[in-house]
């Protein structure tokens, strides 16, 4: 089997990307964690295209906030068709 060497995603230390490197693709326990980390405080974002029911629910929690009184009006004063 051939050796497959790679970067680790934190530190870009050189990695034997092997079974036996329990840490894989890092190179220790301590760049896995914080790496871990990253994710938990939200630092990597994966991008997604909104949906129309993403948009309106977006559109509608503005208006709650804006205090539109008929959910419709928008806080420049044109109305959504």
């Amino acid at each position: 089997m051939k050796k497959i060497t790679v970067n680790c995603p934190t530190c870009q230390k050189p990695v034997d990307y092997v079974p036996e490197n329990e840490y894989r693709p890092f190179c220790s326990e301590r760049c896995q964690m914080i790496d871990l980390g990253a994710w938990a405080e939200e630092s990597y974002k994966i991008p997604v295209t909104p949906t129309a029911e993403d948009l309106e629910h977006i559109m509608d929690e503005l208006d709650e906030q804006s205090g539109s009184e008929d959910g419709k009006q928008q806080s420049n004063g044109y109305r959504w068709q």
